[in-house]
Protein backbone atom coordinates (compact mmCIF):
# COMPACT_ATOMS: atom_id res chain seq x y z
CA UNK A 1 0.00 0.00 0.00
CA UNK A 2 1.45 3.37 -1.07
CA UNK A 3 1.62 6.07 1.58
CA UNK A 4 -0.24 9.29 0.73
CA UNK A 5 2.22 12.16 0.28
CA UNK A 6 2.14 15.92 -0.12
CA UNK A 7 3.77 17.76 -2.99
CA UNK A 8 7.14 19.55 -2.55
CA UNK A 9 7.06 23.14 -1.30
CA UNK A 10 8.12 24.56 -4.70
CA UNK A 11 5.12 22.86 -6.32
CA UNK A 12 2.78 24.10 -3.61
CA UNK A 13 4.05 27.68 -3.95
CA UNK A 14 3.69 27.50 -7.72
CA UNK A 15 0.13 26.22 -7.33
CA UNK A 16 -0.84 29.08 -4.99
CA UNK A 17 0.56 31.69 -7.36
CA UNK A 18 -0.87 29.99 -10.44
CA UNK A 19 -4.37 30.06 -8.97
CA UNK A 20 -4.01 33.73 -8.00
CA UNK A 21 -2.84 34.65 -11.50
CA UNK A 22 -5.54 32.62 -13.25
CA UNK A 23 -8.14 34.19 -10.97
CA UNK A 24 -7.03 37.71 -11.90
CA UNK A 25 -5.96 38.64 -8.37
CA UNK A 26 -2.95 40.44 -9.84
CA UNK A 27 -3.40 42.89 -12.68
CA UNK A 28 -1.42 42.85 -15.96
CA UNK A 29 1.76 44.91 -15.56
CA UNK A 30 1.81 44.53 -11.77
CA UNK A 31 5.24 43.75 -10.35
CA UNK A 32 5.63 40.85 -7.94
CA UNK A 33 8.57 41.15 -5.56
CA UNK A 34 10.47 37.96 -4.83
CA UNK A 35 11.22 39.01 -1.26
CA UNK A 36 7.72 40.28 -0.50
CA UNK A 37 6.06 37.19 -1.96
CA UNK A 38 8.32 34.90 0.06
CA UNK A 39 7.39 36.80 3.24
CA UNK A 40 3.70 36.70 2.37
CA UNK A 41 3.74 32.94 1.80
CA UNK A 42 6.01 32.23 4.77
CA UNK A 43 8.71 30.49 2.73
CA UNK A 44 12.27 31.21 1.60
CA UNK A 45 13.03 33.02 -1.64
CA UNK A 46 14.19 29.82 -3.37
CA UNK A 47 10.79 28.13 -3.95
CA UNK A 48 9.29 31.48 -4.94
CA UNK A 49 12.08 32.02 -7.47
CA UNK A 50 11.46 28.51 -8.85
CA UNK A 51 7.73 29.24 -9.00
CA UNK A 52 8.31 32.48 -10.88
CA UNK A 53 10.45 30.59 -13.40
CA UNK A 54 7.78 27.92 -13.93
CA UNK A 55 5.01 30.49 -14.30
CA UNK A 56 7.10 32.54 -16.72
CA UNK A 57 7.50 29.42 -18.88
CA UNK A 58 3.70 29.13 -18.92
CA UNK A 59 3.28 32.74 -20.02
CA UNK A 60 1.80 34.01 -16.76
CA UNK A 61 4.81 36.09 -15.69
CA UNK A 62 7.72 37.96 -17.26
CA UNK A 63 10.90 37.69 -15.22
CA UNK A 64 12.89 40.72 -14.04
CA UNK A 65 16.57 40.14 -13.26
CA UNK A 66 17.07 39.91 -9.48
CA UNK A 67 13.85 41.84 -8.86
CA UNK A 68 10.92 39.52 -9.29
CA UNK A 69 8.43 39.34 -12.12
CA UNK A 70 5.78 41.26 -14.02
CA UNK A 71 2.26 39.89 -14.44
CA UNK A 72 1.38 39.30 -18.09
CA UNK A 73 -2.09 39.73 -19.54
CA UNK A 74 -4.18 36.60 -20.03
CA UNK A 75 -7.69 36.08 -21.33
CA UNK A 76 -10.46 33.56 -20.70
CA UNK A 77 -9.18 31.24 -23.41
CA UNK A 78 -5.86 30.95 -21.57
CA UNK A 79 -7.76 29.75 -18.50
CA UNK A 80 -9.94 27.40 -20.53
CA UNK A 81 -6.89 25.93 -22.25
CA UNK A 82 -5.24 25.29 -18.87
CA UNK A 83 -8.27 23.54 -17.41
CA UNK A 84 -9.15 21.60 -20.55
CA UNK A 85 -5.74 19.94 -20.34
CA UNK A 86 -6.29 19.23 -16.64
CA UNK A 87 -9.71 17.76 -17.43
CA UNK A 88 -8.25 15.39 -20.01
CA UNK A 89 -5.29 14.31 -17.88
CA UNK A 90 -7.08 14.04 -14.52
CA UNK A 91 -9.89 12.09 -16.14
CA UNK A 92 -7.35 9.72 -17.67
CA UNK A 93 -5.56 9.35 -14.33
CA UNK A 94 -8.82 8.46 -12.59
CA UNK A 95 -9.71 5.92 -15.28
CA UNK A 96 -6.26 4.32 -15.14
CA UNK A 97 -6.30 4.19 -11.34
CA UNK A 98 -9.66 2.40 -11.46
CA UNK A 99 -8.42 -0.02 -14.13
CA UNK A 100 -5.35 -0.72 -12.01
CA UNK A 101 -7.61 -1.70 -9.08
CA UNK A 102 -6.13 1.05 -6.93
CA UNK A 103 -5.63 0.14 -3.30
CA UNK A 104 -7.94 2.76 -1.83
CA UNK A 105 -7.62 1.96 1.87
CA UNK A 106 -5.58 5.05 2.78
CA UNK A 107 -7.57 7.26 0.45
CA UNK A 108 -10.82 5.94 1.93
CA UNK A 109 -9.56 6.76 5.44
CA UNK A 110 -8.56 10.24 4.29
CA UNK A 111 -11.94 10.77 2.66
CA UNK A 112 -13.78 9.62 5.78
CA UNK A 113 -11.70 12.02 7.88
CA UNK A 114 -12.64 14.89 5.57
CA UNK A 115 -16.32 14.03 5.75
CA UNK A 116 -16.20 13.77 9.54
CA UNK A 117 -14.33 17.08 9.92
CA UNK A 118 -15.94 19.01 7.09
CA UNK A 119 -17.25 21.75 9.38
CA UNK A 120 -14.22 22.04 11.66
CA UNK A 121 -11.10 21.50 9.54
CA UNK A 122 -8.82 24.48 9.00
CA UNK A 123 -8.26 25.95 5.56
CA UNK A 124 -4.77 24.44 5.44
CA UNK A 125 -6.14 21.03 6.44
CA UNK A 126 -8.65 21.22 3.61
CA UNK A 127 -5.95 22.21 1.11
CA UNK A 128 -3.73 19.32 2.24
CA UNK A 129 -6.62 16.85 2.03
CA UNK A 130 -7.59 18.09 -1.43
CA UNK A 131 -4.03 17.80 -2.71
CA UNK A 132 -3.52 14.37 -1.19
CA UNK A 133 -6.76 13.08 -2.71
CA UNK A 134 -5.75 14.09 -6.22
CA UNK A 135 -2.09 13.10 -6.04
CA UNK A 136 -2.94 9.64 -4.67
CA UNK A 137 -5.00 9.03 -7.81
CA UNK A 138 -2.22 10.35 -10.05
CA UNK A 139 0.24 7.91 -8.48
CA UNK A 140 -2.19 5.02 -8.78
CA UNK A 141 -2.44 5.70 -12.51
CA UNK A 142 1.12 4.32 -12.61
CA UNK A 143 2.48 6.61 -15.31
CA UNK A 144 5.41 8.79 -14.32
CA UNK A 145 5.01 11.24 -17.18
CA UNK A 146 1.30 11.67 -16.46
CA UNK A 147 2.11 12.37 -12.81
CA UNK A 148 4.74 14.92 -13.83
CA UNK A 149 2.36 16.74 -16.18
CA UNK A 150 -0.44 16.87 -13.62
CA UNK A 151 1.95 18.17 -10.97
CA UNK A 152 2.99 20.96 -13.34
CA UNK A 153 -0.65 21.99 -13.84
CA UNK A 154 -1.79 21.86 -10.21
CA UNK A 155 -3.51 25.04 -8.97
CA UNK A 156 -5.06 23.86 -5.72
CA UNK A 157 -8.68 24.36 -4.61
CA UNK A 158 -10.63 26.51 -7.08
CA UNK A 159 -13.50 28.24 -5.31
CA UNK A 160 -15.48 31.08 -6.87
CA UNK A 161 -14.51 33.55 -4.13
CA UNK A 162 -11.21 34.95 -2.92
CA UNK A 163 -12.17 34.24 0.68
CA UNK A 164 -12.55 30.75 2.10
CA UNK A 165 -15.69 29.07 0.71
CA UNK A 166 -16.94 26.23 2.90
CA UNK A 167 -19.82 25.51 0.52
CA UNK A 168 -17.31 24.87 -2.25
CA UNK A 169 -15.27 22.66 0.08
CA UNK A 170 -18.33 20.61 1.05
CA UNK A 171 -19.28 20.11 -2.59
CA UNK A 172 -15.73 19.07 -3.48
CA UNK A 173 -15.69 16.53 -0.65
CA UNK A 174 -18.97 15.14 -1.96
CA UNK A 175 -17.58 14.92 -5.50
CA UNK A 176 -14.44 13.21 -4.21
CA UNK A 177 -16.61 10.66 -2.47
CA UNK A 178 -18.36 9.81 -5.75
CA UNK A 179 -15.05 9.50 -7.58
CA UNK A 180 -13.76 7.19 -4.86
CA UNK A 181 -16.89 5.03 -5.04
CA UNK A 182 -16.35 4.47 -8.78
CA UNK A 183 -12.71 3.65 -8.01
CA UNK A 184 -13.72 1.02 -5.47
CA UNK A 185 -15.99 -0.57 -8.07
CA UNK A 186 -13.25 -0.39 -10.75
CA UNK A 187 -15.65 1.54 -12.99
CA UNK A 188 -13.04 3.34 -15.06
CA UNK A 189 -15.29 5.36 -17.34
CA UNK A 190 -17.56 6.42 -14.49
CA UNK A 191 -14.49 7.51 -12.51
CA UNK A 192 -13.25 9.42 -15.55
CA UNK A 193 -16.58 11.21 -16.04
CA UNK A 194 -16.86 12.11 -12.35
CA UNK A 195 -13.33 13.52 -12.29
CA UNK A 196 -13.88 15.48 -15.50
CA UNK A 197 -17.05 17.02 -14.05
CA UNK A 198 -15.15 17.87 -10.86
CA UNK A 199 -12.38 19.73 -12.70
CA UNK A 200 -14.90 21.38 -15.05
CA UNK A 201 -16.62 22.91 -12.03
CA UNK A 202 -13.25 24.23 -10.85
CA UNK A 203 -12.76 25.85 -14.25
CA UNK A 204 -16.14 27.54 -13.94
CA UNK A 205 -15.20 28.88 -10.52
CA UNK A 206 -11.90 30.33 -11.74
CA UNK A 207 -13.53 31.88 -14.80
CA UNK A 208 -16.14 33.50 -12.57
CA UNK A 209 -13.45 34.97 -10.30
CA UNK A 210 -11.45 36.16 -13.30
CA UNK A 211 -14.48 37.96 -14.76
CA UNK A 212 -15.31 39.56 -11.42
CA UNK A 213 -11.78 40.84 -10.80
CA UNK A 214 -11.48 42.17 -14.35
CA UNK A 215 -14.86 43.86 -14.02
CA UNK A 216 -13.81 45.51 -10.76
CA UNK A 217 -10.46 46.58 -12.22
CA UNK A 218 -12.25 48.10 -15.20
CA UNK A 219 -14.44 50.31 -13.05
CA UNK A 220 -17.50 48.13 -13.42
CA UNK A 221 -17.12 47.37 -17.11
CA UNK A 222 -16.54 43.78 -18.12
CA UNK A 223 -13.52 43.25 -20.35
Amino acid sequence: METIQVLPIRVRVTAVLRKALLSGEYQPGEELSLTEMAAKLGVSRTPVREAFQSLAAEGLLELRMNRGAIVTGIDEKFIQDHFQVRILLEGEAAARAAENAMDTRELTALQQWAQDHRDTMSEQEYQDYNQQFHTAIWRAADNGKLFQLLTSLWNGPSSATQQRDREHEALSIQEHRQILEWMNESRAERARAAMEAHISRSMGNILFRFRQTRKTAGGGQSK
